[in-house]
């Protein structure tokens, strides 16, 4: 068997479109006349990457009859949202029995790139490591997780969101994309003892890296994400943009 086809993608697919102003669930709110959460789905085809766990929330039934007919998707209920790591929790029944990498990506992210998961996936099988992730070198890193390396060795140390970000850390370009890479049994060891001390009360996988390489377990960070792949999507104003991207790269 191809060693991505072992891989289950746990897909963030729960929030409302809030701050796009619209009820509809952000994934899917449309580009180029398709539903954002389209686009991931179809990224991860083309990465082979066969099972496909989308986690609903908010407007559940919206979401599963947009993309259920679709090959390899299945669903888990995140019925509170507290969070994206209470969400990827959500997933534990489903990948119970599940003994591949598990690939966690945003619903929301449309540009995506298969050629971006590939290298993830592919440096993951030939080196397994408790947690890879992907990341980006930004020309403006300005809100975003500043990824923290060794200063000898140049791994993976911690994210550190820009709030709690010294001088010397806001600096740093690398940053954290959300696109992550857990062995299964270390995944659900870090989510079962991250905590939700913090002003939202929700509980965040970002900290789960920080958790398991404090547990000796390893962790490592990839720059495999593409500029493009760096444009977000919360304003009307950002979709137009995204859409512009998509149309220079022939996706629409």
């Amino acid at each position: 068997m191809d060693p991505r086809n072992k891989t289950a993608a746990v897909i963030l697919a729960a929030g409302k479109g809030t701050r796009m102003k619209t009820d509809l669930p952000k994934v899917l709110v449309e580009a180029l006349g398709r539903p954002l959460l389209h686009y991931v789905l179809d990224a991860l085809d083309r990465a082979r990457v066969e099972r496909k766990i989308v986690v609903v929330g908010y407007r559940a039934d919206d979401v599963r009859s947009s993309v259920g007919s679709r090959a390899g998707v299945e669903f888990a209920e995140q019925r509170e949202q507290l969070g994206t790591g209470h969400a990827v929790l959500m997933c534990r029944d489903a990948l119970e029995r599940h003994s591949g990498p598990v690939l966690v990506v945003t619903g929301d992210s449309p540009l995506v790139q298969p050629a971006s998961l590939g290298e993830l996936l592919d440096a993951f099988v030939a080196e397994p490591t408790a947690c890879l992730l992907g990341t980006l070198l930004h020309d403006d890193p300005t809100g975003l997780g500043r990824i923290v390396r060794s200063p000898g060795s140049n791994t993976f140390e911690a994210i550190v969101e820009e709030k709690d970000a010294t001088p010397e850390q806001k600096a740093i370009r690398e940053v954290n994309m959300s696109t992550y890479l857990f062995d299964r049994d270390d995944l659900f060891w870090a989510l079962d003892r991250i905590g939700n001390d913090n002003r939202q009360r929700e509980y965040y996988l970002t900290d789960c890296p920080g958790l398991l390489k404090a547990a000796g377990k390893r962790v490592e960070a990839m720059a495999v994400l593409r500029p493009s792949e760096a444009l977000s999507i919360n304003t009307w104003d950002d979709l137009r943009r995204v859409e512009d991207e998509m149309v220079r790269l022939g996706m629409g």
